[in-house]
């Protein structure tokens, strides 16, 4: 053999080869996303928009079924827009091992998880377990017994700096950021006041619709979404929301230990009932499926969704009341109410007929003597504030003052999908970034959401009393 030894030819081939993958691995997206199951069309929202730094590519891992072609048509929705389509390209692997199959193969490091909620804390744990980052639906658990699995997990994720995070996207609605804000500034607000259990200084009530009719046709939920002991009950789900928002506006930036700090004091519960027919329409199915027919009573579905939860933070009493109506009046849709209760202010979001159903944002002084100063203390903030929000002003109503929001910055529910899903990726960039208050706050709100929900059920079912205004 002449030129080269052979030696030095396998070598050079060697350093191209590995020369040729670091290249390779340099041009290859950090973010590889996996979607795991997706049961609920809030996964394929995760991918309404396009992310720098992720690839377009992801794999599907689902059994065959309706859940998964809802998803493939979403994403393919998504791709042929006229307006600013992406670019997915999605990889399908269907089977009744999805889950052993994806944690075995693993072609992506990001796991997308929104939908069946009974299994889903264990599907998270393995994740973690097996080197991936977690962007996850409401909500982690059911039960209270489940929290050590929570903890546990959470824990590998900080020990092998990994990602677990929760989709939170009402942190994002502008109202609930300006209420926040309002909530600690001490000249508008004062400090909260404690409340009482009949008398609480914090009042959320969640109004949600089951029947929901989207360009003409109903908007069609699996069968399985009205198994409790699969989907959860109405505390359960909604409930996350409510609580996170109490926690995240009432201590910013600070760490909640559910040990010490949250104390669920009473919770009650009631059912809304489906007629068969009802049950055609929203899920398409013929009729009751089996897996349903305890919970069915004189031709009717007996839904446990509605939940009033009484409990204390640190110190605090906070009532949350979660809602499923069967379906909105004519010129509304699901709400959103909150009031925070200060010394000098109390500050209301709110939505009714008054305001066209449109999120509204309020301050009303505690008194009117001191009506001046609360004004002028809002005027200042929402000055400083409009760097941020550019366009947001205040006008004065009398016995309330009304903080105006353009509608430049009414960002709809479904990109906020989008805004959580930046943060995440922000968050594997760079894990240092990942507030610390996370991981025990994530904690305190479950434990809440399941304690709440597991007390109601002791006592007789009752019909909660409505606080926001129609």
């Amino acid at each position: 053999m002449t030129g080269r030894p052979l030696a030095w030819l396998v070598a050079a081939a060697l350093a191209s080869a590995a020369w040729a993958l670091q290249e390779s691995s340099r041009s290859m997206p950090a973010v590889r996303l996996m979607t795991l199951d997706p049961g609920h069309f809030h996964a394929a929202l995760v991918q309404k928009e396009m992310y720098p730094d992720v690839a377009a590519r992801v794999d599907v891992f689902a059994p065959l079924g309706p859940d998964l072609v809802g998803h493939l048509n979403r994403i393919a929705s998504f791709n042929t827009r006229p307006e600013r389509p992406t670019a997915w390209q999605l990889e399908v692997h269907a089977g009744p091992d999805f889950v052993d199959r994806m944690l075995h193969e693993h072609p992506g490091n990001v796991v997308i998880l929104s939908g069946r909620n009974r299994l889903k804390i264990d599907q998270i744990a393995r994740s973690i377990h097996a080197g991936l980052s977690v962007l996850a639906d409401k909500p982690w658990i059911l039960k209270s017994d489940d929290l050590p699995k929570m903890e546990a997990a959470l824990a590998e994720a900080d020990a092998t700096s990994l990602v677990a995070y929760d989709i939170m996207t009402e942190r994002f609605e502008i109202t609930t950021v300006i209420q926040r804000a309002l909530v600690n500034d001490r000249g508008t607000f004062g400090e909260i006041v404690k409340g009482t259990e009949a008398d609480p200084a914090v009042y959320l009530e969640s109004v949600h619709h089951l029947m929901k009719v989207v360009a003409g046709a109903p908007n069609i939920r699996p069968a399985w979404f009205f198994d409790t002991a699969e989907q959860g009950e109405g505390f359960n789900d909604i409930g996350t929301h409510l609580v996170d928002l109490v926690q995240w506006t009432l201590f910013p930036g600070s760490s909640i230990d559910y040990r010490t700090d949250a104390r669920v004091i009473a919770a009650q519960r009631w059912p809304t009932w489906i007629p068969e027919n009802d049950f055609r329409r929203v899920t398409g199915e013929p009729g009751f499926p089996p897996a349903l027919s305890h919970f069915v009573k004189g031709g009717k579905l007996e839904y446990y969704c509605n939940t009033l939860v009484s409990y204390a933070l640190r110190g605090i009493h906070t009532t949350l009341n979660v809602i499923w109506d069967w379906e909105a009046p004519a010129g509304s849709g699901d709400t959103h109410f909150a009031a925070y209760r200060g010394t000098r202010a109390r500050i209301e979001a709110r939505q009714s007929r008054v305001d066209r159903f449109r999120s509204e944002l309020y301050v009303i002084p505690a008194d009117a003597a001191t009506k001046p100063q609360v004004l002028a203390a809002v005027q200042a903030k929402i000055r400083a504030l409009e760097r941020d929000y550019p366009g947001i002003g205040v006008e004065d109503r009398d016995a309330e003052i009304h903080i105006t929001i353009p509608d430049r910055l009414r960002i709809d529910h479904e990109a906020h999908f989008a805004q959580v899903t930046t943060n995440f990726l922000a968050f594997l960039r760079d894990r240092r970034t990942l507030p610390p208050w996370e991981r025990p706050n994530l904690l305190a709100k479950y434990y809440v959401t399941t304690k709440g929900t597991e007390l109601s059920r002791q006592g007789p079912p009752r019909i909660a009393a409505r606080r926001a205004p129609r």
